[in-house]
């Protein structure tokens, strides 16, 4: 598949492509974020946003009740 070592975003690129694929239509957004944690104090924000964030997903504005 790769002439050398794959990369971070070589892999993400595939894994997108081929579940677009499968599911038929574009289902991921363009890019993605990523973000080197640097210390325990960044590690314990970014976990409580992860812990969070499916609970507010009600007030997002792409919300549409019943999907």
């Amino acid at each position: 598949m790769w002439a050398s070592t794959p990369t971070i975003p070589n892999i993400i690129k595939s894994f997108k492509t081929i579940c677009t694929k499968e599911y038929g239509e574009q289902i991921w957004q363009r890019n993605y974020y990523e973000h080197i944690i640097r210390n325990e104090k960044e590690y314990y924000k970014i976990i409580e946003y992860i812990r969070t964030n499916p609970l507010k997903w009600e007030e997002d504005k792409y919300y549409k009740e019943g999907e």
